[in-house]
């Protein structure tokens, strides 16, 4: 499964309504910790069975970054049944996602 973008528009449907806990990571092109962490994102998309992985740019969606009040980036929130569970601020490793969404 490949990253999500995430939008107001689809952001009921592909977080709140998921089944699945849902990995959403808060980005933006400017930012080096974002690009420093992409890569284990798109990985984790990739590897992991049971788990969507969702991007939101703060910069193109700066109402779902209030509403959750992103105030730095990268920022990961893990969902699960609509709920924000997990949040973690700055680059980690693949191992801290990991731990971070139970797998």
């Amino acid at each position: 499964m490949s990253e999500v973008k995430l939008t107001k528009e689809n952001f009921d449907a592909e977080v709140l309504q998921a089944k699945e806990p849902v990995l959403v990571d808060f980005w933006a092109e400017w930012c080096g910790p974002c690009r420093m962490i992409a890569p284990i994102i798109e990985e984790l998309a990739n590897e992991i069975e049971g788990v969507k992985i969702g991007k939101i740019n703060v910069d193109e969606q700066m109402e779902l970054a209030s509403q959750y009040k992103v105030m730095t980036i990268p920022t990961l929130i893990v969902f699960k049944d609509g709920q924000p569970v997990e949040t973690s601020v700055g680059v980690k490793s693949k191992a801290d996602i990991l731990k971070m969404i139970g797998k």
